[in-house]
């Protein structure tokens, strides 16, 4: 049976516009718990910053946290999906990218959800450290 990025993907994922403060996004990643957060300018999906992003991108260079807008520190060169598209397709693409996270966009490009590295060990292979990791509960 076939499956789809939507089957697994993490709908309505958090967006912030690309002048939002790095100070501001760790706290949404924080309060959500999540790992990731799309950049969006209006409807159009500008990039994606992760945790990592924010630690080698904004603070461990110095620069002032509050003062520093998220499109200094998302990556803006992504590689994306559609929901339709088989989940083999989300692998393949994390694979030569490597990449942990994908956009799921629709046709008119507007992100519909994310998927992650951790989504795909629950649901293909869940017995897996990975997979087992993943699905346990955070430990903040």
């Amino acid at each position: 049976m076939t499956q789809h990025v939507s089957d697994v993907m993490t709908s309505a994922p958090v967006t912030v516009e690309p002048q939002t403060s790095v100070t501001a996004v760790a706290r949404m990643m924080r309060d959500e718990n999540i790992g990731a957060v799309l950049v969006t300018d209006g409807e159009r999906l500008r990039g994606l910053v992760s945790d990592r992003d924010l630690v080698v991108r904004a603070v461990a260079d110095g620069s002032d946290p509050n003062n520093t807008t998220v499109a200094d520190a998302c990556s803006d060169d992504l590689v994306t999906v559609g929901p339709d598209d088989d989940l083999s397709r989300a692998v393949e693409m994390m694979r030569e990218h490597a990449v942990r996270r994908i956009p799921v966009v629709d046709q008119g490009q507007h992100a519909v959800g994310i998927v992650s590295l951790a989504d795909l060990a629950i649901e293909r292979d869940p017995e897996s450290a990975l997979g087992d990791i993943s699905a346990a509960r955070p430990n903040t």
